[in-house]
C-alpha cells in the first residue's frame, strides 16, 4: 500500500484557490479549491460538488452534505462530526488522519478511496457500496457496514472493533493483515472475505454461534 500524498503532491496543486470564505452551499460546484483551517457549523451543502479540491484542518459539525459528491479531492486532518454524508459518491478520495464520528455514510458509494491513518467512530455505513476502498493504520470502532457491499476492499494495519457485517456482501475483501478484527455481528455474510488462520481460531466460536453448532467440553 502506498503512503499518503502531501498536498504538493496532487497533479492539481498548484491550481488550487484558496475558498473565499462563508459557509458552504447547497448545490454548488466547488472546483480546484482549498479549504483550509475552517470550521463549518450545520452546514447546509446538500448536492454540492467538489472536484480536484483540498481540505486542510477542516472541521464539519452537524449539517447536511447529503447526495454531494467529492471526485478527486484529498482531505488532512478533517473532521465530520455528526454530519449527514448519506447517499454522498466518493471517486478517487484520498483521506489523511481524519475523524469521523458519529456519522451517517448509509447509501454512499466509495470508489477507489483510500483512508490513512483514520479514526471512523458510530459511522453507519448501511447499504453503501465500496469498491477498491482501503482503510489504513485506522481505527473502525462501532461501524456498521450491515447490508453494505464490499468488493476489493482491505484493511491493511487497522484495528477493528465492535464492527457489525449483518446482511452485508462481500467479495475480495481482504483481513489478513488488520492489527485486530473485531466483529461484533454478521459472522454469517463473511462469505467472500479471506482471513488469517491466527483470525479464523478467533472467530472460530462466533463462526460455530453462526452456523448453529454448539462447542462444548466433556
Amino acid at each position: 500500500m502506498r503512503a499518503p500524498r502531501e498536498l504538493v503532491d496532487l497533479p492539481y496543486a498548484s491550481h488550487l484557490e484558496a475558498h473565499a470564505g462563508g459557509g458552504l452551499e447547497r448545490d454548488e460546484d466547488y472546483d480546484v479549491v482549498h479549504f483550509r483551517g475552517r470550521e463549518f457549523d450545520e452546514p447546509d451543502a446538500g448536492n454540492a460538488r467538489f472536484t480536484e479540491s483540498a481540505f486542510t484542518a477542516v472541521k464539519l459539525s452537524g449539517g447536511v452534505l447529503r447526495r454531494a459528491r467529492f471526485n478527486d479531492v484529498w482531505l488532512h486532518a478533517v473532521q465530520f462530526i455528526g454530519t449527514d454524508l448519506v447517499e454522498t459518491r466518493w471517486l478517487d478520495a484520498e483521506v489523511v488522519n481524519s475523524a469521523l464520528a458519529g456519522t451517517a455514510v448509509f447509501g454512499a458509494e466509495l470508489n477507489r478511496v483510500a483512508f490513512f491513518g483514520c479514526k471512523l467512530v458510530s459511522v453507519n455505513l448501511r447499504d453503501a457500496r465500496l469498491r477498491e476502498v482501503a482503510f489504513v493504520d485506522s481505527v473502525l470502532r462501532d461501524v456498521d457496514f450491515g447490508g453494505a457491499e464490499l468488493t476489493g476492499v482491505t484493511f491493511p494495519g487497522s484495528t477493528l472493533e465492535d464492527t457489525r457485517f449483518d446482511g452485508a456482501r462481500l467479495k475480495k475483501v481482504d483481513f489478513r493483515d488488520a492489527a485486530a478484527l473485531g466483529i461484533a455481528t454478521g459472522h454469517d455474510c463473511l462469505g467472500g472475505a479471506t482471513i488469517g488462520l491466527a483470525q479464523a481460531l478467533d472467530l472460530a466460536p462466533a463462526f460455530a454461534r453462526a452456523l448453529g453448532v454448539t462447542v462444548k467440553d466433556r
